[in-house]
């Protein structure tokens, strides 16, 4: 089983390479021909996640997507941070106890 840590840094990384992800499609998509990056996130069997990077099978941008994605993966990152944070807390006071 991985810890709340590294369950939580998963989150994170997936968070960044959808907002990664987002906003080359914004950067990109007023090019002709552009076919869109797309984010498949997988749950792993003993906690936390998985991305993979794909081109989509459409052509043509859809900026109310990428930027609805982008605040969701900042909320996504702040709060597998939070879980992070309060990770480290806990761990930090439960070895204070026993020292």
């Amino acid at each position: 089983m991985n810890t709340l840590s590294a369950i939580s840094l998963s989150g994170m990384q997936a968070a960044q390479v959808r907002l990664q992800t987002s906003a080359h499609n914004i950067a990109n998509g007023q090019t002709e021909g552009f076919r869109p990056l797309e984010v498949a996130q997988t749950p792993n069997a003993e906690g936390g996640v998985s991305t993979q990077v794909r081109r989509a099978n459409t052509v043509g941008e859809d900026m109310v997507s990428d930027v609805v994605d982008q605040l969701q993966a900042k909320n996504d990152y702040l709060a597998n941070l939070a879980v992070f944070k309060s990770s480290e807390k806990m761990l930090g006071t439960l070895i204070d106890q026993v020292a």
